[in-house]
């Protein structure tokens, strides 16, 4: 773990009678650091915040990890590292634990806190359209200072979408903004003109910012996690974390950002929703996520939507067969994304 230094004053040229010196006093003490270090990750819709918090939890077995996040679902747990599940916990066989936040950040916080000798580290992790201030200012700001310790934001980007002018959100920019360190995910479908242009692009937002590039959230665990790299000065003077909480919920629906949810106890023919994907699905949907049933397929299939690219997983069912989806962008027309979907079912 990080130590805190305490200088002490040495002093200089004091004798006593005998002539004897004082004996020179150690310049920097160091006592153990004993807070938790905490990491908040944050990006945009589609970065792949959770495939790296995916890869953190499956793989990285010396460090055991503590992982805030919103909703369990997204959350890909090996079957073989899965110990108990309940409500608002899960347990791991490698220590590490998922928690969810119920809309308490500081709660879910104090929950952690009473395992302290069981967990080295916590991460949380912010919805694609948060501004990570406010969940900063809460570790800073409020007594939540005293037990634990921000070590950095890591700000992922999908160098593959990413342009300042196709998202035109202040809310993407802010994430590069407060980002100590910037991932550029996706690197394997970019070229390295494209990565470098975008690389200079960020340096130019966050000059400071430690840029790794990686693809599927493959990284050193000691490249992003300890890394002290918090500038716990810049935030001295801002607002408080609820008043800058409102500022980014104010910001959010000024941009127009919006969330449709699609649901249906039929399924879904393939050649009709794969059209609705390649000719229908408009530019406006940055992101889709859900669990689909095809009539063509007796498998449960987890969908992900990033931009123009897609991918599913096939899993089995736990329960009744049907579809689940929400799409997240701007000014969406719910009305008619409901209807499009409606007319991709089976009769």
């Amino acid at each position: 773990m990080l130590c805190r230094a305490i200088h002490i004053l040495k002093p200089i040229g004091l004798l006593f009678p005998n002539h004897l010196s004082v004996p020179a006093m150690p310049e920097e003490l160091s006592i153990p650091e004993t807070r938790l270090p905490v990491t908040i990750i944050t990006g945009f819709l589609g970065s792949g915040k959770t495939t790296l918090l995916n890869q953190i939890l499956k793989n990285y077995h010396d460090v055991k990890v503590a992982v805030l996040v919103n909703e369990f679902g997204s959350i890909n747990i090996d079957s073989q590292l899965l110990i108990s599940i309940d409500e608002d916990m899960i347990e791991l066989s490698n220590g590490c634990i998922c928690c969810t936040m119920n809309g308490n950040l500081v709660d879910a916080v104090y929950s952690i806190l009473e395992r302290r000798d069981r967990i080295d580290y916590l991460i949380v992790e912010t919805t694609g359209l948060a501004d990570p201030l406010p969940i900063a200012l809460t570790f800073l700001s409020t007594e939540l200072r005293d037990f634990t310790r921000l070590d950095s934001i890591l700000t992922l980007v999908d160098a593959a979408t990413f342009t300042p002018d196709h998202y035109e959100s202040a809310i993407a920019l802010q994430q590069i903004c407060y980002g100590d360190i910037i991932i550029l995910n996706k690197m394997d479908l970019v070229s390295e003109d494209q990565a470098n242009e975008l690389e200079d692009f960020i340096r130019d937002v966050k000059e400071k910012a430690r840029v790794l590039r990686t693809q599927q959230g493959y990284l050193p665990l000691s490249l992003i996690l300890d890394v002290n790299l918090s500038q716990n000065s810049f935030y001295q003077g801002i607002q408080s974390a609820p008043e800058s909480l409102e500022q980014s919920r104010q910001l959010r629906s000024i941009e127009g950002f919006t969330a449709v949810a699609f649901e249906s106890d039929r399924p879904f023919s393939v050649k009709k929703f794969q059209e609705f994907l390649d000719y229908q699905l408009p530019e406006n949907v940055f992101r889709a996520k859900g669990i689909l049933w095809f009539s063509e397929s007796p498998a449960r299939h987890i969908f992900q939507l990033s931009g123009k690219r897609f991918h599913l997983e096939d899993s089995d069912w736990d329960g009744k067969p049907r579809n689940e989806m929400v799409l997240i962008g701007r000014k969406l027309d719910a009305l008619f994304l409901t209807q499009t979907l409606n007319n991709c079912l089976t009769r």
